[in-house]
């Protein structure tokens, strides 16, 4: 590998929360527990939320169940996805999620549905 790849990390956000805050905050969790797989496989982690909710709150959005939030959460990972060299799909049903895949299919990104298949994962902890 000659460079780091940005990779997004897609999943359930607000899927299957019931929009309960406390169950999204533990899917966002969820999906940081990739980040330092990837940051120490030499990547760059990225997940569509650490962009879209902070782009809500500058917006004077309330938060990601605003109605505004239709108009920054996918469009947000669409635009990612043009900087993306790939995709980590974690498990759960998620409609966002699979719109990334789908995405990264067409623009021909690869796609892995598990950390240890990224190019230089090494296992073990920190």
């Amino acid at each position: 590998m000659t460079k780091p790849l940005m990779i997004l990390i897609a999943g359930p956000y607000r899927s299957g929360t019931g929009d309960d805050p406390d169950l999204m905050a533990a899917n966002l969790a969820a999906l940081e527990s990739a980040a330092w797989p990837l940051f120490r496989a030499g990547h760059v982690p990225m997940i569509g939320e650490w962009v879209a909710l902070p782009v809500l709150s500058s917006a004077g959005a309330s938060g990601p169940l605003d109605p505004l939030a239709e108009q920054v959460m996918y469009p947000t990972a669409h635009r990612l996805l043009q900087h993306c060299d790939g995709v980590l799909r974690l498990p759960g049903e998620s409609k966002g999620a699979d719109q990334d895949v789908a995405i990264a299919r067409e623009r021909g990104i690869p796609v892995w549905h598990r950390v240890e298949d990224v190019p230089g994962y090494v296992g073990g902890a920190a």
